[in-house]
């Protein structure tokens, strides 16, 4: 089975993962279009949690007995800026309505449902700089294990053109805490243009995966398990949301011992 899934060119649905498509245990995926005026109605499965992410545009959303109106910050995924999200437990009947066209991510995630519906703020979103020179890239912490989850750890990065990402190659697929962790993990990409590419690798030490992609606008990569770097090519700047989950909420990653001396540099 490829670890690419292609995105869908029109229609509200554009991207969806599963537990049972991807063949693991943890990490949903699903990203929607919508339209000015449109509406899309979900109840967060029983045993799973979600983020819903407003990826781009204008949306107000019910759930439960919560609601919020012109969440959403940015035009663009590639502005820099923070943007809404919102917490739903297992059961939480949800609908969102779109102001002006508008994408969301929504991301899922085992839970036995402990926890409130909740309004994740731009304003307390954690942003960082990670790497230097051509290894630049910037992060922002939407669902971080330092915020309240029970399994969800949500991030968004975005990666200048020509720059690598997700690098030096990292895993985290071993009951190793605090060297590593288990996190199952899907990228969700968007190009800037919208016609380029990004190239994503994942493979294990073994080689037992090793499958290089060459990923279009709206795509997801699974990592399953395994070491995962992204390289934008000249001319083409990249952003992705990953989603993690695993048998425990925490993040750990271990560097290929192979690509690690870069760091020394």
């Amino acid at each position: 089975m490829s670890l690419l899934v292609k995105a869908r060119a029109d229609g509200r649905d554009i991207v969806e993962v599963t537990p049972a498509s991807a063949g693991w245990t943890h990490v949903g995926f699903r990203a929607v279009r919508l339209g000015p005026g449109d509406a899309f109605d979900m109840d967060v499965p029983a045993g799973r949690e979600a983020c819903f992410v407003v990826l781009e545009g204008i949306v107000d959303i019910v759930a439960g007995d919560q609601g919020w109106t012109g969440l959403g910050t940015r035009s663009s995924v590639f502005l820099d800026r923070p943007t809404h999200a919102v917490y739903a437990p297992p059961g939480t009947r949800v609908r969102i309505v779109a102001d002006v066209a508008s994408e969301i991510g929504i991301a899922s995630a085992p839970a036995k449902g402990g926890l409130p519906v909740r309004l994740i703020h731009p304003d307390g979103m954690r942003s960082s700089v990670r790497g230097a020179g051509s290894n630049t890239r910037y992060v922002c912490d939407i669902l971080p294990e330092t915020e309240a989850a029970e399994s969800l750890l949500v991030v968004e990065v975005r990666t200048p053109a020509g720059h690598s990402s997700s690098y030096p190659p990292h895993k985290h697929d071993t009951d190793a805490v605090p060297v590593e962790s288990v996190l199952e993990e899907t990228y969700y990409h968007r190009l800037d243009p919208p016609q380029g590419f990004a190239f994503q690798r994942v493979y294990t030490d073994a080689r037992d995966i090793d499958e290089s992609m060459a990923v279009g606008n709206h795509d997801v990569v699974m990592v399953p398990r395994g070491y995962h770097p992204v390289v934008m090519p000249h001319g083409y700047s990249g952003y992705y949301l990953n989603v993690m989950a695993g048998p425990r909420r925490a993040w750990h990653f271990k560097n290929d011992p192979d690509h690690e001396w870069m760091l020394a540099r």
